[in-house]
């Protein structure tokens, strides 16, 4: 039988900043490049409460606060409940930048009203200013989310240090929700309590962008097999691709940031 995933991708016109399209590219690829039946599924202010239902896997990207707000007017009522039940059900996902913020609480701009969130994550986001710095840099984090790291220790032996790029203005501060990793190098969340992202379910939240997935595609291959286990109902493995060059480089990256 040939296996077949669907891949929500969030309001890819608004919320596509800093090659967030890279994540959909890369769990595309990697689906195709194993002969599975992959489709991309834009999910925005055009598309159907029914079409919410159709994603076996959703990525989030990033956005401006305009952009965010246009979001969040429209992501209410059954496409916001669609996707809680889904998520909480343990449909995979990853978030990057700025929607893991309208996963949490709420946000706080810099300038403008507050931004309510899903408050699928007990999370809330908060800009210090407009004259305060923003969180600019490359970041390397360890994986601590205890699910997460159980499954990559199955499936690799080891579970290695993720390395991404972030540049956020807001400062992120977790509840009652399980961190993602623990920074090595960077800001993450906030600056200040070492932690990076969140973690829930089978869901990703990190402020890494786009290239999250190209630079560390065992996250990718993990988020196609939980997509493919709970659509399927059945434990899988996937064939092996040949990551050389991703794992060298991101091995590089992070050698010259613990150098620095």
């Amino acid at each position: 039988m040939s296996m077949q995933l669907t891949i929500g991708w969030l309001y890819p016109k608004l919320m596509s900043t800093y090659g967030d399209r890279g994540n959909v590219i890369c769990l595309q690829r990697r689906c195709q490049w194993r002969d599975l039946d992959v489709s991309i599924l834009a999910l925005d202010q055009e598309s159907s409460i029914a079409s919410f239902q159709e994603f076996d896997l959703i990525v989030g990207g990033g956005a401006q606060d305009r952009q965010q707000e246009i979001v969040m007017r429209d992501l209410q009522g059954e496409k916001a409940q669609i996707i809680k039940e889904k998520l909480t059900s343990g449909i995979p996902g990853v978030f990057t930048c700025g929607s893991p913020q309208l996963l949490g609480k709420y946000y706080e701009p810099a300038l403008g009203q507050k931004i309510e969130g899903l408050g699928i994550l007990d999370l809330v986001t908060k800009h210090p200013g407009i004259n305060v710095p923003r969180c600019i840099g490359n970041v390397a984090f360890d994986i601590v989310a205890p699910t997460l790291k159980a499954d990559l220790e199955e499936m690799l032996g080891e579970v290695p240090t993720v390395v991404g790029f972030e540049n956020h203005g807001g400062r992120t501060y977790l509840g009652d929700v399980s961190p993602l990793g623990k920074v090595v190098s960077g800001y993450g969340n906030n600056g200040e309590d070492g932690y990076e992202g969140a973690f829930y379910q089978n869901a990703i939240a990190t402020y890494a962008h786009g290239p999250l997935l190209p630079k560390n595609p065992f996250l990718a291959d993990w988020l196609i097999i939980k997509a493919i286990e709970h659509k399927y109902q059945e434990k899988i493995t996937l064939n092996p691709l040949d990551d050389y060059l991703a794992d060298n480089g991101r091995k590089a990256m992070l050698k010259r940031m613990l150098n620095q």
